[in-house]
């Protein structure tokens, strides 16, 4: 790149303080709002886990039953993800966001008809469908924003709203629970939940149509400069990467590389979705019963989460070494799930050991996808990204049926937590064979 064109291009020039002008202009205006969607996208999928509490009950199901219902929503994601990634390439990430959030939040309320496993099942499928597109095509639109040495930092303040919404979403869930458990208005307080959890999406949802900018060509709030030199800095990056060269979708399906992490964000997925589906009956199990000391005591792992994930994304872009972070997070939420199924019914033990599996886990996420994203090229991201990503959601379907029908076989979930452990140690090595391009520094 020649000197006049870097003179003229602050982020390329070393300017670092219009660097850090420029993208925290983008933050301020996409993160908020993006974080918002995806607190609504977490709390929609995960709430069945305290309406579980009750519902069972209600409508006379199994263990099994509610295990196979919460994962069969991933089945629909699997068989939506690329698809859906693909439309919104084509159509604008506004909208096609847009009508993701008020398709799965209509579905979401809709829970509150059930009344046979069927209609369970295909409610649960119909939502997995609806949002299947929604975060690997956040992730492919936050690349259009930000180049690699913001993607850890970016994508943490992103999806740290997925222990944020157990935080805020487990103590609103207990006291629902508690608040309508006269059978106000007709209806039992899972069915409340439902429904005060999923309008609220809905209405979200319309309002991104009208507030989130496709790319910077688009958006109002970035000046011409800011444009221009946004533009070229992202050439630069995509330039200057180590990232594999431009693949058609059948190489990107060949190569072992995208299924080995694939196989990577299975495992991670497998800790994530047993601790979102379950967390609230574990907690029952390891002795408290009151719906609202459940959900505040939910809310422990997902506060030590998020903090442990904000400081190991700041680590993260400072050392520019995604797989060693990787690997940090998946062995402390493998300790934490062995802790937690060797506590032997101690509630301090067990819930240490959770808050430890959570931790890991979760932050686990946004430290993988730094990782995926240098190996694939730009012009292979968003099918690479919906591929791999489905991999690692087929996990919610896997994860929580296995805990379901451990528990109804054994009357424990000890066993499945060993199972899931073993399942991200697998992982570990997997991430430890990812030698070669994109796997540390790129200075």
């Amino acid at each position: 790149m020649s000197a006049g064109l870097e003179a003229s291009n602050p982020i390329l020039a070393g300017s670092q303080l219009e660097a850090e002008r420029i993208y925290g202009k983008i933050q301020r205006h996409l993160i908020p709002i993006l974080f918002i969607c995806y607190l609504a996208n977490y709390i929609d999928r995960v709430n069945v886990g305290f309406a579980k509490l009750e519902m069972l009950t209600d409508l006379g199901m199994s263990e099994a039953v509610y295990g196979l219902g919460a994962g069969i929503f991933f089945i629909g994601y699997l068989a939506c993800g690329v698809p859906s990634n693909l439309i919104l390439q084509r159509v604008g990430a506004r909208r096609w966001i847009s009508v993701m959030m008020v398709a799965w939040g209509i579905c979401s309320a809709s829970l509150m008809f059930v009344k046979t496993p069927g209609g369970f099942y295909l409610l649960r499928f119909l939502t997995g469908a609806a949002e299947a597109g929604f975060f690997p095509g956040v992730v492919l639109y936050l690349t259009r924003w930000f180049p690699r040495a913001r993607h850890g930092r970016v994508l943490t303040i992103f999806m740290s709203a997925i222990p944020v919404s157990g935080l805020i979403g487990g103590p609103i869930s207990g006291l629902m629970l508690q608040n309508f458990a006269a059978q106000q208005g007709g209806m039992a307080a899972w069915q409340w939940m439902f429904l005060l959890q999923g309008l609220p999406t809905v209405m979200l949802g319309i309002v991104v149509w009208f507030i989130l900018s496709d790319d910077a060509n688009a958006a109002s709030w970035l000046t011409a400069g800011d444009k221009s030199a946004l533009r070229i800095a992202l050439a630069d990056d995509e330039q200057t990467s180590d990232r594999v060269a431009t693949e058609s979708f059948g190489a990107v399906l060949r190569r072992p590389t995208t299924w080995a992490l694939g196989a990577v964000y299975f495992s991670v997925q497998s800790g994530v979705y047993a601790i979102g589906f379950w967390l609230p009956s574990i907690i029952r199990t390891i002795g408290w019963r009151d719906p609202v000391a459940i959900g505040f005591i939910s809310a422990v792992p997902y506060l030590a989460a998020v903090i442990f994930m904000i400081l190991m994304g700041r680590s993260a872009d400072r050392r520019m070494r995604p797989r060693a972070h990787v690997l940090v997070a998946l062995a402390l939420g493998a300790s934490g799930l062995l802790l937690a199924g060797f506590a032997n019914g101690s509630p301090g033990i067990s819930l240490l050991g959770i808050t430890m599996a959570t931790m890991g886990t979760l932050t686990g996420l946004p430290m993988f996808w730094p990782l995926a994203n240098n190996h694939l090229s730009a012009s292979t991201a968003a099918v690479g990204f919906a591929l791999i990503n489905s991999c690692g959601q087929a996990a919610g379907f896997a994860s929580p049926y296995l805990v379901g029908m451990i528990k109804d076989s054994t009357g424990s979930t000890d066993d499945a937590l060993y199972i899931l452990a073993l399942a991200i140690v697998a992982g570990m090595l997997i991430v430890i064979s990812l030698r070669g391009r994109g796997t540390e520094s790129h200075r």
